[in-house]
């Protein structure tokens, strides 16, 4: 296939490797790459038509956003699968998150609280599974859910504790992904609404529990710990 030449930085480079970027990310967010695989920039130029430049930007990016590893004279890889792993990730959340809602609880305005509002209205009407999803979250929920959970730390205003959360999110979103791990017993439903309320009751110290407890949970999920987290 010819292949167009751009200059660096060009449009045309830059709106290839966007497309690039977003067919690696949806591709690995739906587990066609499995734990631990390479990710060739010969091969997935060849299939995507596009110069090694524009791929290895692209997987650059994927790298940023914790989807893919860059390794030492290796290349690059999807992140392996490991207890560890995601357990540092829940650490990492566990110990910033309920510090950033603090935060928004205390800096946050009327409008901040109308989008909390209006977002966990929308993550308590969307099913949670679908039949044509099987086994994992559906999409729509999976969206909703990340909005609701950005919605409460964004009244920190603080842009760079933004980023840091949705890194650590969508590590998390592929942690799900490759457990595809059900807790029948969790009140989801309940955890979501404790933490609005506090929310928006002013309340950091509950709200703050309440999110630690709930990312606990959640970790205990991804590792098949959930009877020790209930225990603890």
């Amino acid at each position: 296939m010819t292949q167009t030449a751009y200059p660096s930085n060009s449009p045309g480079k830059q709106m290839l490797s966007e497309q690039v970027y977003a067919h690696l990310r949806d591709a690995i967010m739906r587990g066609e790459h499995a734990p631990g695989e390479a990710l060739k920039p010969q091969d997935i130029a060849k299939d995507q038509g596009v110069s090694l430049a524009v791929v290895r930007e692209a997987l650059l990016r994927v790298v940023g956003e914790g989807l893919a590893d860059r390794l030492p004279n290796r290349g690059f890889a999807v992140p392996s699968f490991s207890d560890r792993r995601w357990q540092e990730i829940a650490e990492a959340r566990r110990t910033i998150e309920p510090v950033v809602l603090r935060m928004s609880i205390e800096r946050g305005d009327v409008d901040w609280e109308a989008r909390v509002r209006a977002a966990h209205h929308r993550l308590a009407r969307t099913p949670a599974f679908v039949p044509e999803e099987g086994e994992y979250y559906s999409s729509a929920w999976s969206e909703a859910h990340r909005v609701f959970h950005r919605t409460l730390l964004e009244g920190c205003g603080n842009p760079v504790l933004l980023e840091t959360f949705d890194r650590l999110w969508t590590a998390s979103e592929l942690a799900r992904r490759f457990s595809a791990n059900r807790d029948p017993g969790r009140d989801h439903v309940g955890e979501h609404r404790r933490l609005e309320e506090a929310a928006l009751a002013r309340d950091a110290d509950a709200a703050a529990e309440v999110l630690a407890r709930h990312l606990t949970l959640t970790a205990a999920a991804l590792t098949g710990r959930t009877g020790q987290a209930k225990e603890g």
